[in-house]
């Protein structure tokens, strides 16, 4: 994790419990040619004679939601209908604990970042996006504490 440190703000690395080991978001990144050359070939690099690095997965931003404000709980990823899925992201927004809603490529459809007061509320929050027109399954990651993260 030290290594990452090194060369992107630790504000936009998240340690998740998930599907998801890491999640980094990455900020004006003028093409896919810069982002491959700047930033996914050192990642995945990172530990590579140790295998510490065994899989990445991308996901290419459509339109992006509002910069987060304050460290998320969780991650909540979305897949919607295809005619849903603007209707949905804009509907997330306008949920108070959703700090941002990102459409995407990749497996997802729309990634969200939360913030609640713990378990119980997130339980809530992702049974009431889950009712939002749409949306057809969610998957939600819950970002580790700072102090959880491993210093590699």
């Amino acid at each position: 994790m030290k290594l990452l440190r090194k060369f992107i703000d630790q504000r936009d690395i998240f340690l998740l419990f998930g599907p998801v080991d890491i999640l980094i978001r990455f900020h004006k990144v003028e093409n896919i040619t810069e982002f491959i050359e700047k930033w996914f070939n050192p990642i995945r690099m990172i530990g590579a004679d140790e295998n510490l690095i065994t899989k990445t997965l991308s996901f290419i931003t459509i339109s992006e939601g509002p910069e987060i404000s304050s460290k998320p709980f969780a991650f909540v990823f979305f897949n919607t209908k295809p005619k849903h899925l603007e209707t949905v992201r804009t509907k997330l927004l306008k949920i108070p604990e959703v700090l941002s809603a990102d459409s995407v490529f990749g497996p997802y459809d729309l990634i969200t970042s939360v913030n609640v007061a713990d378990q119980v509320e997130l339980e809530t929050l992702v049974l009431l996006m889950q009712q939002i027109t749409g949306v057809e399954n969610t998957t939600t990651s819950v970002v580790a504490g700072a102090n959880l993260l491993p210093d590699y």
